[in-house]
């Protein structure tokens, strides 16, 4: 398909983020072009190995997308409705619930129905398009270029560019040196992931295992370090089973275990020692049976705009530092940033000041709570097996727990903490961290809470909050083992 010369809103990367950035833009009136390296078949496929992806997400996400756009998703894009979303010690004697209601995917028919939904809205989408770099004028952005699978160059321009180009994005690499956006993210703030989608019988029906009903979270630092494993039932018979690792836990637990353990093997290793799955085959519909892939797990960036840039999905890091679901936060920020992008070309005002509003809306949205799940996130990855068995035993209750996976800082009694730590001698260093995490934990709740309204109130807000990032960093190390 030709390009034109110029289009109001650019979004770059046909995922989650980007079709439904397309989709509101065009549904707000502005000529929107979506522009994606993969076919109309394949929308939004990462790599070779398909649509990398633990494919779950909550039904709030899928209710916020129909009530903003009117738009509602069914067979066979939702494969199988789960209950919830389950953590489990591992000892497999404690669980708690991490998240409620939602669904699993079928991926690849997920994507394809988000890309029919931009093009319905008006979105034109240009397949086999490599997107290298921004164009830049005055350092700001004005559209992007790159190259086709033909190799041929090419340089389309825009009053606004939506990066969803994921996590190793160019467009957001190649920015300007700037005090809004980071460039890179932390090795440190990236988990590895892997999964595959089979076919298996169930052996053992033990529903720490598995649960036809509910996606399970197995918590092991000797399995998945700094990271966890997951099984989460699909339709027919199929699950989507996998892991994932931080790199500095990997290498700290394979030096204290002397092994050599990779993603891969380690993969294998979850699957073998789950007595649930039996006689598995891998399922390759669309290719897409294994996949490998890394993932951002902090907050998501400070600030989502620039001159004439937005952006939203793993390009700006907005999984959840926890759980690494990245779908959820991929369709809102999406579906805001689009929003935003065409309000701002149909008032004629494209400043940073005026894009600014999708850095509050996604703060209300989704974004606020990010920052202290991050630090819980960090600080799980400074305890091993005995330290979170205990503590999920120990240290909370059941709504304490549910409170912190929603972003929720639990208040902890002076009563409740006295009979905690009396019973906690043996943990009682990391019952006192756990003090200091949800302390902290409020502190940055409160700081997103009053995210700056403007550009000019940004640099000091920013600051606070890396400081505060920053020492948790520096208390808690990762130590698997």
């Amino acid at each position: 398909m030709k390009l034109d010369n110029e289009y109001d809103v650019i979004v770059a990367g046909a995922g989650v983020a980007g079709t439904l950035a397309a989709a509101a833009a065009a549904k707000g009136g502005a000529n929107v072009l979506l522009i994606d390296k993969n076919s109309v078949e394949e929308p939004g496929k990462k790599t070779n190995w398909g649509w990398t992806c633990g494919d779950a997400v909550a039904k709030s996400h899928l209710d916020f997308i129909n009530k903003k756009i009117g738009v509602s998703f069914s067979e066979p894009e939702l494969d199988h409705k789960v209950d919830g979303v389950y953590a489990i010690s591992p000892d497999l004697k404690k669980k708690f619930l991490f998240e409620g209601e939602g669904y699993s995917l079928d991926r690849p028919k997920f994507a394809r129905k988000l890309l029919a939904i931009a093009q319905k809205a008006g979105a034109k989408y240009v397949s086999g398009h490599f997107v290298d770099g921004p164009i830049l004028e005055d350092n700001k952005v004005v559209g992007v270029y790159g190259r086709n699978t033909e190799n041929n160059a090419y340089q389309v321009r825009a009053k606004i560019v939506i990066d969803a180009l994921g996590i190793s994005s160019m467009l957001r690499r190649k920015l300007p040196e700037n005090p809004y956006v980071d460039r890179e993210i932390s090795h440190d703030d990236i988990e590895t992931t892997g999964r595959y989608i089979a076919d298996f019988e169930v052996g053992n029906d033990d529903l720490a295992y598995y649960d036809p009903k509910n996606a399970l979270i197995h918590l092991n630092q000797e399995m998945s370090p700094g990271g966890y494993c997951w099984i989460f039932p699909r339709a027919r018979n199929k699950i989507n089973i996998g892991l994932g690792v931080e790199k500095k836990s990997l290498d700290i637990r394979n030096k204290k275990m002397s092994k050599t353990d990779t993603l891969h093997s380690l993969i294998d290793k979850y699957i073998e020692w789950n007595p649930a799955v039996k006689n598995m085959k891998i399922y390759d519909e669309d290719k897409n049976g294994k996949g490998y892939w890394s993932v951002p797990v902090r907050r998501q960036l400070d600030s989502l705009v620039y001159y004439g840039y937005m952006g939203a999905g793993d390009s700006m890091a907005m999984p959840n530092p926890i759980s690494a679901g990245g779908i959820g936060p991929a369709m809102v920020g999406g579906l805001l940033a689009g929003e935003v992008a065409a309000k701002a070309v149909q008032e004629k005002d494209i400043s940073l000041g005026s894009l600014w509003r999708y850095n509050t809306e996604y703060n209300r949205e989704y974004g606020n709570k990010t920052a202290g799940l991050e630090v819980f996130r960090v600080y799980l990855q400074s305890l091993n097996n005995d330290q979170i068995n205990y503590g999920m035993h120990h240290f909370l209750t059941d709504k304490e727990a549910v409170d912190i996976s929603y972003g929720l800082v639990p208040e902890l009694s002076l009563g409740q903490t006295f009979n905690k730590i009396l019973h906690g001698v043996a943990n009682i260093n990391a019952f006192k961290n756990l003090i200091f995490v949800v302390r902290r934990m409020k502190e940055l709740n409160a700081l997103y809470a009053a995210y700056p309204k403007s550009p000019a109130e940004f640099m000091p807000w920013k600051e606070k909050v890396g400081s505060s990032m920053h020492e948790v960093k520096e208390r808690f190390k990762p130590n698997p083992i």
